[in-house]
């Protein structure tokens, strides 16, 4: 018949162990949370008006670029600013989820060289209080990504200012 100190014992040793895990998991997350933040700082965009216009700022990652949170068709998405990129560039695997309908086909130029891709219309894209609407883009169904590239069919309405590693961004 097993004593009370050997049962003691052993639930002292479970708790010691989900003691460890517990913390484990807890260090996990806070790394994960502050990698996500040093690649993208605009989780909570900064974004107000002023003088009737509508203004973002966005800090520059650690890797010299601008990332920020924002909308497509009012679901949740990660801008990739890219003023290199002729239109908006959505990944394949989530044009679908943002309800976006694949067009004519046609052949894009990207960093890899000459991909398919589809034309579409991105009926509302939202960055702060910046509001655009029926914004040409491309479904990009071999670009591998989380993050949608907001090329120049989007940015050229707007007004850029860069200075001290903050853009900011005028409606």
């Amino acid at each position: 018949m097993p004593s009370s100190n050997d049962s003691s014992g052993q639930i002292g040793r479970w708790f010691s162990w989900f003691a460890w895990i517990a913390a484990l998991f807890v260090l996990y997350w806070g790394f994960e949370n502050f990698l996500q933040k040093k690649e993208n700082p605009n989780q909570q965009v900064v974004s107000y008006q002023e003088n009737g216009e509508a203004v973002v700022t966005l800090k520059q990652n650690s890797r010299g670029h601008y990332m920020a949170n924002g909308f497509i068709n009012g679901r949740e998405v990660t801008f990739l600013l890219d003023t290199g990129a002729t239109q908006v560039a959505v990944p394949g695997q989530l044009a679908q989820a943002l309800g976006l309908t694949q067009g004519t086909r046609i052949q894009v130029r990207t960093a890899n060289g000459i991909a398919d891709a589809f034309q579409t219309e991105v009926s509302e894209l939202q960055l702060g209080e910046i509001r655009l609407y029926n914004i040409a883009a491309t479904i990009v169904p071999d670009y591998d990504s989380e993050h949608i590239l907001l090329g120049m069919s989007a940015l050229r309405s707007l007004e850029f200012s860069q200075r001290n590693q903050i853009l900011t961004i005028r409606q």
